[in-house]
C-alpha cells in the first residue's frame, strides 16, 4: 500500500484494496472512520498525497495473526512528507502504527479490507497537509 501511493501508483494501489475498505484515520483528522471503494481511496489520495514534492511511509515490525481467510497485520509506521515551502520547514512527519485488516480473495490473494492508523507523534510543519492539498486543487 504505501509503496505505491509513495511511487504515485495509483492503478496499483487500489489493487491492494478488497471491494469496500474501512479506513480510519480519526486520530489524526478527527471525524469518523469512513467505509470506501478502492477508487475512492484513490482519488482521495491522489488530492491528499499528489500535492506533496515527495513522501515516504516506513512500515515495519509487523506482527500478523491469521484465522482462516482473514488476517489482521499490526505495524509501527513513520510516514514523511516533503514540500518546499518559503515559510517553515519543508517536512512534516508522522510515527505511529498501523492496524490492517485483511481478507483473502479467490484468485487475487490477500487485500485490504481495513486500515487504523493511529498516530503517536509528529513533527516538523504541521501546515504542509493545506499546502499541498492546495496544489491539487
Amino acid at each position: 500500500m504505501a509503496f505505491h501511493a509513495d511511487q504515485r501508483e495509483w492503478e496499483r494501489l487500489a489493487g491492494v484494496f478488497a471491494e469496500k475498505v474501512t479506513l480510519d484515520y480519526t486520530s489524526l483528522a478527527g471525524g469518523e472512520p469512513a467505509e470506501l471503494t478502492p477508487a475512492e481511496i484513490v482519488a482521495a489520495w491522489t488530492s491528499a498525497l499528489g500535492g506533496y514534492d515527495a513522501t515516504q511511509h516506513l512500515i515495519t515490525n509487523h506482527l500478523v495473526d491469521i484465522e482462516g481467510d482473514t488476517a489482521v497485520c499490526t505495524a509501527a509506521f513513520q510516514a514523511t512528507h516533503r514540500l518546499a515551502t518559503a515559510h517553515g520547514s519543508a517536512l512534516w512527519t508522522l510515527g505511529g502504527t498501523y492496524r490492517f485488516g485483511l481478507v483473502r480473495t479467490a484468485g487475487h490473494g490477500w487485500r485490504i479490507s481495513s486500515v487504523v492508523m493511529t498516530t503517536v507523534w509528529a513533527d516538523g510543519n504541521q501546515h504542509l497537509p493545506a499546502l499541498a492539498a492546495a496544489r491539487t486543487s
